[in-house]
């Protein structure tokens, strides 16, 4: 097929979005302009940006919130929906679709939970800023199988489907933690009224309706209902993605006898001259295109689609809103608090003898065994690059957080325990031979 020349011009950006490490290195540039623009002489403009007030509907049914608003409980909602979405495929047919699959990721998980919030709250036990002990229990996938990749080509495929089902595993733990302890004031109203449509998009996958309007309309009612509830608005968008449908119309074997049958009409089918195609032709065309349809699962159509936004655009925008902190002379000096020191600690400590020790359990009590090929310096490197917390972190710092002091102390630990884990875990795994 001829190429045009645009294509020959995207080419090289399809390639780049296309790399496992891109949504990460697109996420740490986020950061870093962030952090710059915080500390430049139009520092007040970035703060002015997300406090700028932005209004959805009409007269009194419109939501009216701050840019910040909107990013961290409108736009991470999509963020939890595909995470939801990728939970629910995990579950059905990857690396937690059986007891044996998930076993050891999964309890590396609550290793790497448990452990740093044991650390922040003997640190911050008894203090105000004791609420922050979720903080630490976060992994950010998309900076750690960023990193995992830069390790160089000797990390055995088993490791980074380790990694993966771990953190996948790990963001399961962080969105029951949000939904048990950083809700409250519950309006129970419009949570019934959330809950009622649920079971309708339940039913409505249980009676065969696949396409996605259905759903997007049914679940930004379930989005609005958590947001008046007081429940975080975030969990919808998980809940929302187990009602999608991740089963496809007609199995392989159909798809395939169908396929070749629309194809030998397409071939026989009366052609035209020039570049236009007959309407015979066509009518072959569109039945491939309805039996692709037919082929694909609503699940991993919808995943498909959304996961660029999410990468490029969603994430980085929460980066860019959410990481902008004043860098002063004092800013080592500045540390040494509670929540930055339990943070640290939880994360680059925590997060690493709570993977690391309880993957050596499971192995010794012979529960589970190690990835393909895998060595324990491979597990030790992935325990490290698990203490990156940063966005998940920082989105449960605004839940636990309303003091601005906590928050500010917050950011400078996870900003600096995810750079000594990133740097280190990829020390680490660069040097095993």
């Amino acid at each position: 097929m001829a190429k045009t020349p645009i294509d020959h011009l995207l080419k090289p950006v399809s390639r780049f979005i296309h790399q496992e490490f891109t949504g990460g290195i697109v996420l740490f540039v986020s950061v870093i302009v962030a952090i710059i623009w915080a500390n430049s002489p139009a520092r007040e403009s970035y703060l002015h940006l997300w406090e700028t007030n932005l209004s959805v509907g009409f007269n009194n049914m419109a939501f009216d919130k701050p840019l910040h608003i909107w990013i961290n409980d409108g736009l991470m909602a999509l963020f939890f929906f595909v995470i939801g979405l990728e939970l629910k495929r995990e579950f059905m047919a990857g690396e937690l679709s059986s007891v044996k699959k998930a076993t050891l990721p999964m309890v590396a998980a609550v290793g790497g939970m448990l452990v740093p919030a044991l650390i922040y709250v003997s640190i911050n036990g008894g203090l105000p800023s004791a609420g922050g002990w979720g903080i630490p229990m976060a992994t950010d996938i998309a900076f750690s199988l960023a990193l995992l990749s830069l390790a160089g080509n000797r990390i055995p495929p088993s490791v980074k489907v380790f990694l993966s089902a771990l953190a996948v595993a790990d963001d399961l733990g962080a969105v029951l933690v949000i939904a048990f302890f950083y809700t409250a004031n519950i309006a129970f109203f419009p949570l019934v009224i959330a809950g009622g449509v649920l079971m309708l998009m339940i039913i409505g996958n249980l009676l065969g309706i696949r396409h996605t309007a259905f759903y997007l309309i049914l679940g930004i009612v379930v989005w609005g209902g958590f947001l008046m509830s007081g429940v975080h608005a975030t969990i919808a968008g998980v809940l929302v993605a187990f009602t999608i449908p991740a089963r496809p119309k007609i199995d392989e074997d159909e798809f395939l006898r169908d396929a070749r049958c629309y194809a030998d009409e397409f071939e026989v089918a009366l052609r035209q001259d020039g570049s236009l195609i007959s309407q015979e032709q066509l009518g072959a065309l569109e039945k491939i295109k309805q039996l692709s349809l037919d082929a694909e699962t609503p699940l991993q159509k919808i995943e498909n689609i959304l996961h660029p936004w999410v990468a490029f655009i969603i994430m980085p925008l929460f980066a860019l809103a959410n990481s902008g902190m004043v860098i002063g002379n004092d800013f080592f000096s500045s540390l040494v608090n509670p929540v930055s020191l339990g943070i640290m600690f939880g994360l680059v400590c925590g997060k690493f003898i709570g993977v690391f020790s309880f993957t050596w359990l499971m192995v010794k009590m012979k529960m589970a065994s190690l990835p393909l090929n895998a060595k324990w310096m491979h597990i030790c490197g992935i325990a490290i690059l698990a203490g990156i917390g940063f966005t998940m972190s920082l989105f449960i710092t605004g839940l636990a957080f309303a003091q601005e002091t906590f928050v500010t102390q917050a950011k400078y630990g996870i900003l600096v325990a995810s750079f000594f884990a990133g740097a280190i875990g990829l020390v680490v795994l660069r040097r095993i031979k």
